[in-house]
């Protein structure tokens, strides 16, 4: 597990491009005997959000970096997968996200995936969230499922999701979690040391994430500047304005503009800006509030500036809250295993994560859903170039998921 681990976390691979990591997984399940679909056999297209890639280029990548053949061949356009184990009910589904984070990995000695060669070899990504691990455990409680089939009944439904990062591939597997009657997802750090469990993650955002882009006039800015129509100063006005929206007395309400580029030269009007920012609120209505005054004052700054504006939608997620029950079931599992030095039932975090899509889906049919976070010892925090996880969480999770899955699925 280790290894896969930390091979893994040298081969990091974008939202929508781990065409390497979708390979290696299927290949490994199917040894194991799991019955395998890739994404194009089940995702509606309506239902990606954020995908922007070159398939065939990301195929060649993945070749070259170690791909399996075979089961290269058979992922079509999307990646990530579903795999499954036994028929029949009760349905327990965990999904694992397996893409990584749009930033520079650290090269400094002290950082241990580098001194020890297992740092990105790709540029500007790595595995800086822990997606890494989360794939490296998927794979490692199939094994032990698959050796306990006897035990089980059931199905158990595991699946390795792409494009977690910027909420951009729950919504598109959230179908797979339909008529679940326990739906998992974990997560490895989170701000918990090495040794703590928690059984049920709560306090989710609602987030959208979107692009504007600005179009306005190019023109000489000394010879003719009131012809130019400057979609800088639109851009500028409208960052300005979306951080100055009013906060909501309903609860929780986040914006943030990440990115603004804009301009071609010094002397030019800038014809062209893009921004890229997000919205998030602890509910739907606090969400929909902060997206369209966000929205709003980026009309406004396009008119006051003459200016084009086009809104494209990139990545999108709801809020969702664990269940007690499944919550403390995970938590007692992991109680005796070697290792855990203490157990939370449940943690409010801030943060947003498209597993709400799927654990929306299962409760919305009745089932159960909880997230729990395995606690991770890191140098550095989530998305920081010089973070790493201390591997003695993986065989926690590992243990207790699958003592969770067998005891949800355990043989009459």
């Amino acid at each position: 597990m280790t290894a896969r681990r930390r091979d893994f976390h040298k081969y990091p691979e974008r939202g929508w491009t781990e065409f390497r990591t979708t390979a290696i997984c299927a290949a490994a399940l199917e040894r194991l005997g799991w019955r395998v679909r890739f994404a194009d056999e089940f995702i509606e297209p309506a239902r990606v959000m954020g995908r922007d890639i070159d398939a065939a280029a990301e195929k060649r990548r993945a070749l070259a970096q170690g791909a399996p053949a075979e089961a290269m061949s058979r992922i079509g356009e999307y990646t990530g997968l579903c795999a499954e184990l036994g028929e029949g009910s009760p349905l327990t589904v965990m999904r694992f996200d397996i893409d990584c984070v749009e930033t520079a990995e650290s090269a400094e000695p002290s950082h241990r995936p580098a001194a020890l060669g297992f740092a990105s070899v790709n540029a500007g990504l790595s595995h800086s969230c822990g997606h890494d691990g989360h794939a490296a455990i998927g794979l490692a409680l199939a094994e032990m499922l698959a050796n306990e089939r006897q035990n089980l009944r059931g199905t158990v439904r595991l699946l390795f999701q792409p494009a977690e990062e910027g909420v951009r591939g729950g919504y598109a597997f959230a179908p797979l979690a339909r008529g679940a009657d326990h739906f998992i997802a974990s997560h490895l750090g989170l701000g918990l040391p090495t040794g703590v469990v928690c059984g049920g993650m709560g306090g989710f955002l609602c987030s959208t994430k979107f692009d504007a882009e600005f179009t306005g006039r190019a023109a000489h800015a000394g010879g003719e500047p009131e012809r130019g129509r400057n979609a800088l100063l639109a851009a500028a006005q409208a960052a300005l304005a979306i951080h100055s929206i009013a906060p909501h007395s309903g609860g929780v309400m986040r914006v943030n503009v990440g990115v603004l580029s804009a301009g071609e030269g010094r002397n030019v009007v800038p014809p062209h800006a893009l921004m890229k920012i997000e919205t998030r609120g602890e509910n739907d209505g606090i969400a929909a509030y902060a997206y369209e005054r966000a929205e709003a004052a980026l009309k406004g700054a396009a008119l006051m500036y003459g200016a084009e504006l086009a809104v494209t939608k990139r990545g999108e997620t709801t809020a969702a809250e664990s269940d007690e029950k499944l919550a403390r079931i995970i938590t007692d599992e992991a109680a005796s295993v070697p290792g855990v030095t203490g157990t939370r039932l449940h943690r409010r975090i801030s943060v947003s994560d498209d597993a709400c899509w799927l654990m929306r889906e299962t409760q919305k049919s009745g089932g159960l859903a909880a997230y729990a976070c395995f606690g991770a010892d890191a140098p550095a925090g989530h998305h920081n170039g010089a973070f790493d996880l201390d591997e003695a969480a993986l065989p926690i999770a590992l243990e207790t998921l699958y003592k969770t899955a067998a005891r949800l699925n355990a043989a009459e």
